[in-house]
């Protein structure tokens, strides 16, 4: 589905979560580790900050990383979301020490992050790995409203 010419690091929050439901893992990976993966992701943390919900974040200063896998060169990106004072801030630059330290495969985190796959099913099945606070690790993906599909 991704190779009919659409490129993914242009759609709105809600075309990408479809155009992931539509696609297969196989498509998806090849997306993610191709050429425009980069491009993707970074649209995917820059929007973030628009779904994030204050209301269901804790007052405290929370230090996320996402670890995620399937790079090109075998290695992994790593983005640094930041919640503190009502808001949300991104950087493809981690600056801090983390609190929760999220890892999965890039098919997984395109599912997740669109809303076609459950973060809480992916733990459980070890296809998702959380380092730090484990409390925060259930609490976090209530505090963005992922798109539906």
């Amino acid at each position: 589905m991704i190779a009919d010419g659409v490129d993914p690091a242009t759609l709105a929050p809600a075309e990408l979560a479809a155009l992931v439901k539509r696609s297969t893992a196989e498509d998806l990976l090849g997306l993610m580790r191709g050429e425009r993966r980069r491009a993707v992701l970074d649209k995917i943390f820059l929007d973030m900050p628009a779904v994030f919900r204050p209301d269901r974040a804790s007052r405290e200063k929370e230090v996320v990383h996402w670890r995620i896998s399937d790079r090109p060169d075998g290695g992994e990106d790593v983005y640094e979301l930041v919640i503190a004072d009502g808001a949300c801030q991104v950087s493809a630059s981690p600056r801090q020490a983390p609190r929760l330290a999220l890892t999965i495969d890039a098919v997984d985190f395109l599912r997740v992050v669109t809303g076609n796959a459950n973060p809480t099913t992916l733990f459980l099945r070890g296809r998702m790995r959380a380092k730090g606070d484990l409390g925060l690790a259930m609490r976090f993906p209530k505090m963005f409203e992922v798109p539906s599909t």
